[in-house]
């Protein structure tokens, strides 16, 4: 498995911009596919972005998140802009091996970090 820490929540204002990271040992992100999900209080949790040989973004947060990741630093970012109310939520970063199609159940990862908080106001 590989070890997963979030860091970079925070509380903003609406309209706002974060950048969440997620730094990974014991492998090498490279050969993983790396997912951002996302859990507010009282929901389930619930996919936002995930990076693999490609990119994949929950509707939800289309044209405002961009995922990223840098192999060197074994490191994958979740840009964050023109927040909104409705991010508030803990933000988790899940690792699965990589495979032909990318996976945005979480019930398909089994390495997971504790979780960056990310509040916004309106």
């Amino acid at each position: 498995q590989v070890q997963l820490v979030e860091s970079g929540g925070g509380l903003v204002q609406a309209g706002d911009s974060l950048r969440l990271s997620c730094a990974a040992s014991g492998r090498t992100v490279a050969n993983y596919q790396l997912t951002w999900f996302r859990q507010a209080p009282g929901k389930e949790r619930e996919f936002v972005a995930a990076i693999s040989l490609s990119t994949r973004y929950a509707d939800s947060v289309k044209g405002r998140f961009t995922i990223s990741r840098d192999n060197a630093k074994n490191t994958v970012y979740l840009q964050m802009n023109n927040l909104k109310p409705e991010d508030t939520a803990v933000y988790y970063c899940a690792a699965r091996p990589k495979s032909p199609f990318l996976r945005v159940d979480s019930r398909n990862f089994d390495s997971w970090g504790q979780g960056t908080q990310v509040t916004v106001s309106s």
